[in-house]
């Protein structure tokens, strides 16, 4: 007598490769983060050289780009933000990530026309976008402050948005406290204590931005 066995079909799923962090995966939120740490790196190492209020090129092109490279990466982060509803998820919260998201290209337009193309310096319509600049870091702050509240980021991840985006709390009373010269260098050391710290949370610790709530 014969007798035949089947054998059981295997219907799980396989197992993903990098473990979903929200709507991103660990290793996008490694890139992006890396992104932030390298932009906010850059923007510190020329304002430690050339200070925040320069005249003249080539240092002036150095400090803009410098500073465009720390808002490619301040995209990244928003893009973290976004995904993984670190604001809360309704939406009133995503469109406060989006809003920033706004100004920030602005003020990156700003940047590069500034930066790049010298004739321009001195039209209306870069003085107007000019504005963006502290316009977008106080827009960062106003994150951090409601991922701190909204409790949806862990750990330090929770926290430390709130000391990188107190920037421009921290850096323009020191400006108008103690002047030019100590506001250069607390506002090139927060960069590194802050941002690049930051990001460099994220990139090793990528779980903490699953949702807690």
């Amino acid at each position: 007598m014969t007798s035949t066995s089947h054998v059981p079909a295997h219907t799980d799923p396989a197992a993903p490769t990098a473990a979903p962090t929200g709507g991103l995966a660990d290793s996008t939120v490694r890139r992006l983060a890396l992104g932030l740490s390298t932009g906010a790196l850059t923007w510190s190492a020329v304002s430690f050289v050339y200070g925040f209020d320069v005249a003249g090129d080539p240092a002036l092109m150095i400090t803009d780009l410098g500073g465009l490279a720390f808002q490619i990466g301040a995209q990244g982060l928003l893009t973290i933000m976004l995904r993984t509803g670190a604001t809360g998820v309704s939406r009133v919260a995503r469109g406060m990530v989006q809003a920033e998201r706004v100004l920030l290209a602005l003020a990156m337009v700003w940047s590069l026309v500034h930066g790049l193309f010298p004739a321009a310096r001195d039209t209306v319509w870069l003085g107007i976008l000019d504005a963006f600049w502290p316009l977008s870091m106080l827009g960062m702050f106003v994150l951090g402050v409601k991922i701190a509240i909204t409790g949806r980021w862990r750990g330090a991840a929770r926290l430390w948005p709130l000391v990188a985006e107190s920037w421009v709390v921290v850096t323009l009373p020191t400006l108008a406290i103690f002047g030019t010269s100590v506001s250069n260098v607390v506002g090139a050391a927060h960069l590194l204590v802050g941002y690049t710290t930051l990001g460099l949370i994220l990139a090793f610790r990528p779980d903490l931005v699953r949702g807690g709530k």
